[in-house]
């Protein structure tokens, strides 16, 4: 059964940073690329970031460019996403999905498994 349970999410000021966690198990993943997307409230769930599980490959959103960082750790099965110079549009639930094999890789529809989220808060 395949499961990614994410953490590291919080309430940050404008400028902060934040690390948050992926923990991936019961899939092949070195043969799966990772996404994150958020969601904040009465908006739909946008892309943010792509990874390879090689880490060789990454795609950003524009808005997080510069700013956001994501990473893998393949000993640990774990995918991050390292955010800093935070602004409180950032405020969003995040979540880590596992790539399909076909698909957008900025849409949702490209991704077949989602953590459970983790609330994100930046104020002002």
């Amino acid at each position: 059964q395949v499961q990614l349970v994410e953490s590291g999410g919080g309430l940050v000021q404008t400028g902060g940073s934040l690390r948050l966690s992926c923990a991936a198990s019961g899939r092949t993943f070195s043969s799966y690329a990772m996404g994150w997307f958020r969601q904040a409230p009465g908006k739909e769930r946008e892309f943010v970031a792509h990874i390879s599980w090689s880490g060789g490959v990454t795609y950003y959103t524009d808005s997080v460019k510069g700013r956001f960082t994501t990473s893998t750790d393949n000993a640990k099965n774990t995918v991050y996403l390292q955010m800093n110079s935070l602004k409180p549009e950032d405020t969003a639930v995040y979540y880590c999905a596992s790539r399909r094999t076909y698909g957008s890789i900025r849409s949702p529809d490209g991704y077949d498994y989602w953590g459970q989220g983790t609330q994100v808060t930046v104020s002002s």
